[in-house]
């Protein structure tokens, strides 16, 4: 999970969301969730809004009232918010305060797992044939 302040710049967010390997970062703010940044944020709300990365605030484009999942509930939970509100983060919280991401890859879990073993098969199959 990436943790930011609001007054991060997209491009340092962007960075740590390469350098970790995951979607989202989550903006928190005297301790408690303020928004998440995602990277189809990057995408719509930066890239094609034709924003400068380097210059933009995550606090400009992050997305506010996010919905958060407390620690101590199912992981059915989270499914059935990201479900219900057509979104593929839901940052686990402790009274408020993030302490970990539901990502809708991380609920795939070992299907996930088993798809890109499967694709990559493919690859080797059709390169062999090739």
């Amino acid at each position: 999970m990436v943790v930011a302040k609001p007054t991060m710049s997209v491009f340092e967010a962007a960075v740590a969301m390469r350098e970790k390997g995951v979607g989202s970062v989550v903006i928190e703010e005297k301790g408690q969730l303020a928004g998440i940044f995602t990277e189809r944020d990057l995408l719509n709300r930066v890239v094609a809004a034709g924003k400068n990365p380097e210059k933009t605030a995550l606090s400009d484009v992050m997305t506010k009232d996010v919905m958060g999942l407390e620690g101590d509930k199912p992981l059915l939970h989270a499914l059935h918010l990201m479900h219900q509100n057509a979104f593929r983060h839901v940052p686990v919280l402790e009274n408020g305060r993030p302490i970990g991401m539901v990502s809708a890859r991380d609920a795939l879990g070992i299907e996930w797992q088993q798809f890109q073993r499967e694709v990559k098969l493919a690859d080797d199959i059709a390169e062999i044939l090739a």
